[in-house]
């Protein structure tokens, strides 16, 4: 049974999301959970589900990694934190993966000191699934695991990318793209320029340059770029969709919106919602560190974390990083 360790301390609204998430992960995915945080406040709200033949036990952490935390400063001196005592469990194989909705920064310190990084891996990579026009997913990485990137790491990104695409989406082949200003291969700065070089060399499905517009076109699978640029079009992205729905539910509430009009609106709304509600995909799993880790929103609900589990289990499954390393290898072989 595939076990995976949850963050009970991390999110927004911790305990109760990681808990009741954590309780719907057992009873349909079959996989066992280690719920780490401070025992008492976990129990208690364990107690709350009627859970008692489930696969989930606790593992008691002193301390809790807020917010407000700075990540480098939170590592050194939690050392009885959640996520250390989760990344833990990781490193000593006593779970298969880790999933939080903690604070971003402090989880990617974590794991990349305690579970370190696969030996072919220079940088670790933050990848965000999304859905796109076509009904499909793709997905963008880096999002902030890296504010500079050289060109080795980005042509890693859209390797670890494809291995992680085909993992969890299926596809046997994914079309991998480089965000950049024009479609054109001249195009861009140096990085991408030269990134662009690299990948149509690379052993992945290249199919060139993708502008800001595409990134939903769902004409390309992986779109890579480095973690300054990713994050800030995530943010956008993330950004835009809130004040969207907020337009269009102001719009249904109006009295110029005839009664049936807003009965069939409020259905189509309602659909296009849930397509694109980031808790069905959980989180943003880190690729490139040794285990696997999944990291959500901080908002993040029931849903979202029980997804998260999922997604961290597939990937445990999957036996995802010897992919990467088997595809990193064939590449500097090739190099």
């Amino acid at each position: 049974m595939i076990t995976i360790a949850v963050d009970a301390m991390g999110g927004d609204h911790a305990p109760r999301p990681e808990v009741e998430g954590s309780v719907l992960a057992a009873r349909e995915f079959g996989v066992r959970i280690l719920l780490v945080g401070q025992q008492n406040v976990v129990r208690a709200e364990l107690a709350k589900h009627a859970a008692p033949n489930l696969p989930i036990e606790i593992v008691p952490a002193s301390d809790v990694i807020s917010m407000q935390d700075h990540p480098a400063q939170a590592f050194r001196r939690k050392k009885d934190s959640s996520v250390h005592v989760s990344a833990r469990l990781v490193r000593e194989a006593k779970a298969d993966g880790l999933v939080s909705a903690g604070n971003t920064g402090a989880v990617m310190t974590v794991a990349k000191f305690l579970l370190g990084t696969l030996e072919s891996v220079d940088r670790v990579a933050l990848a965000a699934p999304f859905p796109n026009a076509k009904g499909g997913v793709s997905v963008l990485l880096d999002v902030g695991a890296n504010v500079d990137s050289r060109p080795e790491h980005l042509v890693q990104f859209a390797i670890m990318g494809e291995v992680y695409y085909r993992a969890t989406f299926g596809s046997k082949r994914p079309r991998v793209g480089l965000l950049s200003v024009g479609e054109e291969e001249i195009k861009g700065n140096e990085l991408t320029r030269e990134v662009y070089t690299r990948l149509k060399k690379s052993p992945v499905h290249f199919v060139g340059n993708v502008e800001g517009g595409d990134l939903f076109s769902g004409n390309v699978d992986v779109i890579v770029c480095d973690g300054f640029v990713g994050n800030i079009a995530l943010k956008i992205c993330e950004g835009l969709a809130l004040q969207i729905f907020g337009l269009l539910g102001r719009s249904l509430k109006s009295s110029l919106v005839s009664q049936v009009g807003a009965m069939l609106s409020k259905g189509a709304f309602k659909g296009l919602k849930k397509t694109i509600d980031y808790t069905e995909y959980g989180g943003a799993p880190l690729l490139g560190v040794r285990g696997v880790c999944v990291i959500g929103h901080g908002r993040s609900n029931a849903n979202a974390v029980k997804n998260a589990i999922r997604v961290a289990a597939g990937l445990a499954r999957a036996r995802m990083n010897e992919k990467i390393e088997q595809e990193l290898s064939a590449t500097a072989v090739l190099a």
